[in-house]
């Protein structure tokens, strides 16, 4: 059944056009076919379900913390993709794993589907807590509304307690022994403006123990001039932008998606999604016209965690060091895309679903878009002049479709695409964008400053702080199977001697196979090389093993020092490409339990275990981003910043593939 909030914001002409591209390219009846399909609606309910009828459904006030399907044995995944009965050779167990918090402790539950119960129960003991709920920051956002003292500062500040919003913020971990579940809030003042945090009310900082839901510790220190409200706004001047379209022509949609499957020119994939990654690639292959075959690149992909620490030392601010994954989830802050804003007026929409904080189902209407993009750009061409009788002149344009979906987590909107193209390559694309964080200070104008801030003055009395955003991406990469390799083909210059020519240099590929994790780990940027994905065990026929490049964008990596306690929790920042041995339960870079983490679980600690890499089932992690300076132009929205990689093909193909 289609919802109705799928086409809000939506003309009549350009709803109705949806409407009709939903049945043409997706099939709503619920399907557990495909071992990697996201829990539907009617499995949360049932997970629920066996849960409350289980010794926990006892507990009074238990939340539902992380519901997603139990990573199924890749192995039997592929055996059951790689069958063409309809009976299928095996049968894969469809489980949930699920987190929650009950009297205090965290449990680890699977819930196995098929046979109704609870499987297994384990109690978290390590170090740091599940995600936040939205009920439980909700509920601590508006603490301060009450809090006697907390009124007594604003009105020394002559506010308006009406006018006030308040923020909950993750407190990292600082070195402490004994850790709680605990959210620092700062408020904003509306007045007159949409944009709450162009105006935050400097100096006042309240500690709040989440499980209590009470406030500990309150802390007003000083008091700067508010931010004026005047030049904040940043709502669009385009009147009815849904309107530049008055028709569309859905028989141009070029794909078509069959539950989570998606079929486009010469590839195939799965969408997937879940309330911490968001969205979800797996089983990417692409048919090779000379094998008659599809052929696998990519069994699984996804942003693994984001790592945004802020560079103000003070007490206010310097425990804004945000694992925005691990500590909110991705899928949770995911917004519903608006139809010819977000995405363009040729995009198919797909709704995700997540459980809530009571384990009830929630949806995101048009979660993620698809859509064919017409760049403008050339896929190839060329022109020949030498040819004895015609001037040739040939060439394609450069079409590719697009998976996006965006994450607005606080001030910041991440909007990530997945690009396929027919050549081969899939582009993975961040754009940053939203609000700044800002803080008040006392200075109108450059020349007042004498000491040490901490960021741009962007606007009168408001400095945006320098910051990071570090984003890393967990690729499990099978080029033609699950048996590859990774190299770091160095190229290196050579003395010309011996040739009897007047050259002086050159330089060649130095290309040998990483054959311990140790071995690769790369620092960007130091030295030219390709880094390449291959399979050692096929060759094209000319006798070149088939590959994959990583091509990576500006190399970034974190600055802080090692000692520092957010990079002791985000430490695998200091490289920006790791390769492990794959193990199912390895997905998430700064570890599965973010919150208060104290860096003792997460890719860096997996890599000290050197497992070998060689001819094994391996994944590459990678991290992308930007050390953002703001300036004045970021002011008071941010215009998009694009950063991104591509993973490109390197002797997989006999030739190009689009010819």
């Amino acid at each position: 059944m289609i919802k109705s909030s799928r086409f809000d914001n939506a003309t009549p002409v350009i709803a109705q056009c949806q409407f009709v591209a939903y049945f043409l390219v997706f099939n709503f009846i619920n399907s557990l076919s495909h071992p990697l399909d996201p829990l539907s609606p009617n499995e949360i309910n049932k997970t629920r379900h066996i849960i409350q009828q289980s010794y926990l459904g006892a507990i009074p006030n238990i939340t539902y913390h992380f519901v997603d399907v139990e990573e199924p044995n890749k192995n039997n995944v592929l055996k059951w993709l790689s069958s063409t009965t309809k009976e299928k050779p095996i049968i894969i167990p469809r489980q949930a794993k699920v987190v929650v918090r009950a009297k205090g402790e965290t449990h680890e539950l699977v819930v196995d589907l098929t046979k109704g119960s609870i499987v297994s129960d384990e109690i978290f003991k390590g170090h740091g807590y599940p995600p936040f709920t939205f009920n439980e920051l909700f509920k601590a956002s508006k603490l301060p509304l009450k809090y006697s003292k907390f009124k007594e500062s604003i009105t020394k500040r002559g506010l308006n307690l009406s006018e006030i919003s308040c923020v909950p913020f993750t407190i990292g971990w600082y070195g402490e022994e004994i850790t709680r579940r605990a959210l620092k809030v700062s408020c904003f003042y509306r007045g007159e403006s949409v944009n709450i945090w162009a105006r935050p009310i400097e100096g006042i900082i309240l500690l709040v123990d989440v499980d209590s839901m009470k406030i500990v510790l309150y802390n007003d220190r000083y008091k700067v001039p508010m931010p004026k409200a005047e030049g904040t706004n940043f709502q669009s001047r385009t009147k009815n932008r849904l309107n530049i379209f008055a028709t569309c022509n859905v028989s141009n949609v070029g794909f078509t998606i069959k539950d989570h499957e998606v079929k486009w020119g010469n590839w195939e994939f799965h969408v997937g999604f879940n309330a911490r990654a968001g969205m979800i690639i797996s089983t990417a292959s692409i048919y090779d016209d000379e094998k008659q075959k599809f052929r696998s690149v990519m069994y699984r992909g996804h942003v693994s965690e984001t790592f945004v620490p802020y560079m103000d030392p003070t007490l206010e601010w310097y425990f804004r060091t945000f694992m925005d994954v691990g500590e909110f989830g991705f899928g949770r802050a995911a917004d519903s895309l608006q139809p010819k804003v977000d995405c363009p007026g040729n995009a198919v929409f797909m709704d995700g679903f997540m459980a809530g904080p009571n384990g009830e189902v929630q949806q995101v209407p048009r979660a993620i878009c698809i859509f064919e993009r017409y760049s403008g750009n050339v896929a190839w061409r060329h022109m020949e002049i030498n040819n004895p009788t015609k001037l040739i002149r040939d060439g394609e344009v450069d079409i590719s479709l697009v998976v996006r979906m965006i994450a607005t987590v606080g001030n910041y909107d991440y909007v990530l695409d997945w690009e396929f193209l027919k050549s081969g390559s899939i582009k993975v694309g961040v754009a940053l964008t939203g609000v700044l964080e800002m803080k008040a200070v006392s200075y109108t104008h450059k020349s007042q400053i004498k000491e040490r801030v901490f960021g741009t003055l962007v606007a009168k009395n408001t400095i945006a702080n320098y910051h990071d955003h570090l984003i890393t991406y967990y690729l499990d990469i099978d080029i033609d199977d699950n048996a590859n390799s990774f190299i770091n083909a160095k190229l290196q210059k050579v003395k010309a001697s011996g040739f009897g020519t007047p050259r002086k240099s050159y330089w060649t590929v130095i290309k040998e196979p990483a054959k311990r994790e140790a071995e690769a780990r790369i620092r960007l940027g130091s030295e030219p090389a390709d880094l390449l994905i291959v399979n050692p065990n096929k060759m094209t026929k000319l006798g070149n093993e088939v590959g994959y490049r990583l091509i990576s964008g500006q190399p970034i990596s974190s600055l802080l020092s090692d000692d520092d306690y957010p990079e002791k929790r985000a430490s695998y920042t200091k490289y920006q490409v790791w390769v492990t041995a794959y193990n199912r339960s390895e997905r998430w870079a700064g570890g599965f339990y973010g919150d208060r983490s104290r860096g003792d679980d997460g890719l860096a600690v997996w890599s000290r275990k050197n497992r070998e890499i060689e001819n094994k089932d391996i994944v590459v992690w990678h991290t992308i981003g930007l050390h953002h300076v703001p300036y004045q132009e970021d002011f008071p929205v941010m215009p998009s910043v694009h950063g991104g990689f591509e993973l490109r093909p390197a002797n997989f193909f006999e030739s190009n593939p689009l010819i």
